[in-house]
C-alpha cells in the first residue's frame, strides 16, 4: 500500500514534470530556437573577441609571443597617441554638441506649426550611409570657394567686409617709373609736383581678369594746380604693338587702383583711379613721392583651409554632427512628448519664464533621455572611421587620426596584425564602462 505522504496532500496539483516559460514554452523548444542565434552569436561576436585578445599578444608573424608590447606601443607610437587624443576630442564634444542640438531643435519645434516637416529635414541625413555623408562633405570643405559650400559662404562673409583686390599680380615692367617699396608697395622713383603729369604702368593682370568696368586707358591732362596721373595695363595685344610707359590705344585703365602721396614717411593725401585710370591729387602732394599701396595687390580671400592640419578633426566632428543631431532630436521629443504638460503650466502660472521652466524643469525631466542619448552617442563616436577614412585628406589624415582608423591602417597597410588586434581589445576596454553604466541606468528605470 502506497503512503498518502509520498503522494502529497489530497486535492494538491501534481508537481510539474517538465519547466515551462511564462509563456507556456518548454525549455528545450525555446532552446532549439535560440541555437542558431547562439552560434551565429558565437561566430561572429565571441570567436573574434576571442580571438583578436589571444593574436594581441603575438608579434608581427603570428609565431612568437610578444607579451604586452603591443600594447605598449599604444601609448609610445605617434600615430597611435595621436589618435588616442582625437577620440579623447570626439568623444567629449560630438556626442555633447549633438545631443544640446537635438534637444534645442526638439523643444522648438514643438512651438512651430511646421514641426514636424522640420523634424523630417533634420532626421533625414541618417538615411544617408557615412561613406555617402563622407563624399559630401568632403566636397562641402573644398578648399575652392566655387566647389566648396563652406569656403563660398565664408568667403562671401568676408568679401562683404573685406573687399579683395582685383590686381593680385599686377607689378611694374621693364624702365618703370615704380620701384619696390617693401611689403607689397611700389613707389615713384622721384618726387612730383604741381603741373606735372604722372604715369604709373603696371603689368601682370590677365585680360580676363581686369574688372569688367575698366574702360580705354586715357593720357593724363596736365592742370596748373594739381597733379595728374593715370595708372593702366601697359600691355597691348600684338607683337611690337605699344610704346613701353606710355598710353596706347587698347590698353586698359586700373578701376579703383588706390594712390598715396606720402612726404617723410607720412601719407599727405589720397586718390582713386577712375574706370580709366586717371586720377587727380591737390597741390598737398607737391614734393611727394606717390606709392601704390600693399592693399591694391591683396591676393583674393580664398577661405579656410577646412581639411587642414588644425581643422580637420572640427570640421569632421560638424559632419557627425549634422548626421546624429536628427536621431538626438527624435529620442528627445518622443521622451518630451510623454512629460507632464501640467508640471509646465503650474510653472508658468507661478511665474516661471521660458527659460526658467526649460532649465528647472524640462531639462531635470528629460535627464533620463538625454543621458541614453549621450552614452549611445559616446559609443557611436568611439567607433567612428568612414567619415574620418573619406573626408581626411592623405596630407591630414594623421592629424584627424582615430583608434578605428589606426586600427584598419596598422591591420591592413602597415601589416602589423598584434599592434592592430591590441586597439581593438583597447577600444573594447573603453566601451565596456559606457555599457555598463547605461545598462545600470536602465536596471534602475526598470525597478522604478
Amino acid at each position: 500500500m502506497k503512503s498518502d505522504t509520498a503522494a502529497g496532500p489530497p486535492g494538491a496539483p501534481a508537481a510539474p514534470t517538465s519547466r515551462r516559460s511564462v509563456t507556456g514554452t518548454r525549455g528545450t523548444v525555446a532552446a532549439l530556437f535560440l541555437l542558431p542565434a547562439l552560434l551565429l552569436l558565437g561566430a561572429l561576436v565571441v570567436y573574434p573577441i576571442g580571438y583578436s585578445v589571444v593574436r594581441s599578444f603575438y608579434d608581427q608573424s603570428g609565431d612568437g609571443f610578444a607579451g604586452f608590447d603591443n600594447y605598449q606601443a599604444l601609448f609610445t607610437d605617434d600615430g597611435i597617441r595621436t589618435a588616442l587624443k582625437n577620440n579623447v576630442i570626439w568623444v567629449v564634444f560630438a556626442p555633447t554638441v549633438a545631443t544640446a542640438l537635438g534637444l534645442i531643435f526638439a523643444v522648438l519645434t514643438e512651438r512651430i506649426r511646421w514641426g514636424t516637416a522640420f523634424k523630417l529635414v533634420v532626421f533625414m541625413p541618417m538615411a544617408i550611409s557615412m561613406l555617402a555623408a563622407g563624399i559630401i562633405f568632403r566636397l562641402v570643405y573644398d578648399q575652392d570657394p566655387d566647389k566648396g559650400v563652406a569656403n563660398a559662404v565664408w568667403v562671401g562673409v568676408h568679401d562683404t567686409f573685406a573687399e579683395s583686390s582685383a590686381y593680385p599680380k599686377a607689378h611694374p615692367g621693364r624702365e618703370s617709373p615704380l620701384e619696390a617699396a617693401g611689403r607689397g608697395a611700389f613707389v615713384t622713383r622721384t618726387t612730383v609736383g604741381v603741373g606735372e603729369t604722372v604715369v604709373l604702368p603696371l603689368v601682370g593682370v590677365a585680360p580676363d581678369l581686369i574688372p569688367d568696368d575698366a574702360a580705354r586707358a586715357a593720357a593724363p591732362k596736365p592742370e596748373a594746380d594739381r597733379i595728374t596721373g593715370t595708372t593702366w595695363q601697359d600691355f597691348t595685344r600684338g607683337k611690337g604693338v605699344g610704346t613701353l610707359n606710355e598710353v596706347d590705344a587698347g590698353e586698359l585703365g586700373y578701376p579703383g587702383m588706390k594712390i598715396e602721396a606720402v612726404k617723410d614717411g607720412t601719407v599727405v593725401e589720397t586718390a582713386t583711379a577712375g574706370a580709366d585710370g586717371t586720377f587727380s591729387l591737390s597741390a598737398k602732394a607737391d614734393g611727394a613721392r606717390l606709392r601704390l599701396p600693399a592693399s591694391n595687390f591683396q591676393a583674393p580671400y580664398n577661405g579656410l583651409d577646412w581639411l587642414g592640419p588644425s581643422l580637420v578633426t572640427p570640421a569632421i566632428i560638424g559632419s557627425y554632427i549634422w548626421m546624429w543631431a536628427g536621431f538626438a532630436m527624435v529620442l528627445i521629443a518622443a521622451g518630451l512628448a510623454g512629460m507632464p504638460r501640467e508640471l509646465l503650466e503650474a510653472a508658468r502660472v507661478d511665474g516661471a519664464n521660458e527659460w526658467q521652466v526649460f532649465r528647472r524643469i524640462t531639462v531635470p525631466m528629460l535627464a533620463p533621455v538625454l543621458a541614453v542619448v549621450t552614452v549611445t552617442l559616446m559609443i557611436n563616436v568611439l567607433k567612428v572611421f568612414d567619415l574620418v577614412f573619406i573626408i581626411a585628406p592623405g596630407s591630414s589624415q594623421d592629424d584627424a587620426n582615430v583608434l578605428a582608423l589606426e586600427l584598419y591602417r596598422k591591420g591592413f597597410s602597415e601589416d602589423q596584425p598584434g599592434i592592430a588586434s591590441a586597439i581593438a581589445v583597447f577600444l573594447l576596454l573603453l566601451v565596456i564602462p559606457v555599457m555598463w553604466f547605461n545598462v545600470r541606468r536602465l536596471r534602475r528605470e526598470v525597478r522604478r
